[in-house]
Parts: structure tokens; C-alpha cells; sequence
């Protein structure tokens, strides 16, 4: 492969027709054909020659050539065979990329155990991805609660899913996704990628986003209970807190958790920012009884 970048798009469709290839929607098999976009992303990722990358859904290879020649390894896991191959092809003097066929989600809160085994375990790494959007949420939800996760993501999303990980508190979009990152990352749109730059031609616009790491404010267990208590109150994001919350701990319970977090009765989860929903939060733990013991 020449340094001036990858092969003709005509001739690798040519490869992939040869093969039989069908792009399947289950899998948002839809390919950033745009050079220069991918490109930008690499430089959005602000890789250096000692970073580690993990890239999910490498496709023909397109990103991962340039993931490659900017970062001192890839992790790249494709689920499709078919395509595996073809990115192995396209990246064939890439000696630095491991390759990794397999779905990388074992289930919707957990990394399958290939996947997990390639990333690093002390030293620093980062997510770089075109993500299909099946995964997109939960994958970035996994990886930002490893023991060991990613210091930075930069992802192409669709651009509602960029939009939820990237919202604030009282839009439509502030939920449990937007939460749960924000709890660990700094969130920021950077580049609108139109449709016209892939094929097939999705049906909505993409988004870069990126994630960015910040020193953890919760302990494990009090992340896992937020999250529980997000998940409960954004079941009914319109209803007034008292509500919701006397319906899980008691009337009198509620009131007095509400109390002591500084909030009233009438406010709604989805006007909450993460401060408020950590006080709350730990307010609820303090007025849970203590595990009985036998």
C-alpha cells in the first residue's frame, strides 16, 4: 500500500461484488468512502505514536489504514468474515493492527472475552470507530465502566446517538445514555459527516463526537446505584419526583430524600444535572435500611 492512501472505491467494490458481498442492515454495514473525512477523524483523535487503539467495526479497513500509519497499535474487531478479510488485504503492510473476528459484545453490558483480552491493561488507550448504531450506546456504556476504560473515544455515531451522549440537562435528549458518559467523560460534538459520504447511503446524518476522561467522582457502588436510580426515574422522566420515588421507598422516605437533596417534590428527573441526581442519590442510600445478616 502506497502512502498515498487506499485503493480506488471502485476497485474494492469490485472485490467485495467478487465475493458476494451484500451490505446487511443488521449489521450498519455502511462505509466512509470520503478520503478526507477519514482523515479528519484520525486528527480529531489526536493520536500519538505510543497510543494503543481499539476500532470497532473496521469494515473495508478504510479508517484503520490511517489508524495504523498515526498510532503505535490496533485493535480492530470485525464481525463480518468477509470484510475481515478484506481489511487484512487493504492493511496487508499494517503490521502494527491485530485483528479480531467476533462480535464485541458478549451481551449488552459486557465485552466479549476476545475483545476484553487485547486491551491493554495498565497502559493508556483510546476508542477510535466508525460505530454501527446497534452497538454504538451500548458498547461506549461498557467501556466507560471497565476497570481499565479508554482515556478518550472518538466515535462516528448517528446523529441522534451523538446528540443523547452529548446532551445537557432539561433537553429532550438528557437520559440515562447522556449520564452514564457524563459521569466519566467530557462530551462534545465536533463534525457533522453528511450522508452522501458513505455507502450504502444511510437515511440519516452522522456525527463525530468525543469523549474525553475526567478523574472518576464516584466510587464504583455509588456509580451503580445512581445508575439504577436514573434508570427508575427516567422510566417516567415527566413525573414529579415525589411521585416516582414514594413508589420505590415510601411516601415519608421520598420526601425526606428529596429534602436533604435540595430539591422539591414537584421537580422532574429529566430538569436534574448529574449533581442533583448524585445527591439524590445519596440521599436514597442513606435512608435505605442496612442489609440484614444472617
Amino acid at each position: 500500500m502506497s502512502a498515498a492512501g487506499r485503493p480506488a472505491w471502485t476497485d474494492v467494490r469490485a472485490v467485495l461484488e467478487a465475493r458476494g458481498f451484500r451490505p446487511a442492515r443488521r449489521f450498519g454495514q455502511n462505509f466512509l468512502l470520503d478520503e478526507n473525512m477519514v482523515r479528519a477523524i484520525v486528527r480529531d483523535a489526536a493520536l500519538g505514536p505510543e497510543d494503543r487503539v481499539l476500532e470497532v467495526g473496521p469494515g473495508c479497513g478504510f479508517l484503520t489504514l490511517h489508524l495504523a500509519r498515526a498510532a503505535r497499535s490496533v485493535v480492530a474487531v470485525e464481525i463480518d468474515p468477509r470484510l475481515l478479510e478484506v481489511a487484512r488485504e487493504l492493511c496487508a503492510d499494517c503490521a502494527n493492527v491485530r485483528w479480531v473476528l467476533a462480535d464485541v459484545l458478549a451481551s449488552k453490558h459486557a465485552l466479549e472475552p476476545r475483545v476484553a483480552a487485547e486491551l491493554p491493561r495498565v497502559e493508556p488507550w483510546k476508542l477510535v470507530a466508525n460505530l454501527p448504531y446497534s452497538v454504538s450506546a451500548p458498547l461506549l456504556a461498557v467501556l466507560a465502566g471497565l476497570a481499565h476504560p479508554p482515556a478518550t473515544m472518538t466515535v462516528l455515531v448517528q446523529k441522534e446517538v451523538a446528540e443523547r451522549i452529548a446532551a445537557r440537562p432539561g433537553t429532550p435528549d438528557w437520559g440515562p445514555l447522556s449520564i452514564r458518559l457524563q459521569l466519566d467523560y467530557t462530551a462534545r460534538l465536533v463534525r457533522a459527516v453528511p450522508a452522501a459520504l458513505f455507502w450504502p447511503r444511510p437515511e440519516v446524518e452522522s456525527t463525530v463526537v468525543e469523549l474525553v476522561r475526567q478523574p472518576a467522582a464516584l466510587a464504583p457502588e455509588e456509580k451503580a446505584e445512581l445508575q439504577a436510580l436514573v434508570t427508575r426515574l427516567f422510566q417516567r422522566r415527566r413525573q414529579a419526583l415525589g411521585r416516582v420515588l414514594s413508589e420505590d421507598v415510601g411516601r415519608a422516605a421520598a420526601l425526606q430524600a428529596i429534602e436533604r437533596a435540595g430539591l422539591q417534590p414537584g421537580d422532574r428527573a429529566e430538569d436534574l444535572g448529574l449533581d442533583a441526581l448524585t445527591q439524590l442519590s445519596a440521599a436514597v442510600h442513606a435512608l435505605r435500611p442496612p442489609p440484614t445478616t444472617g
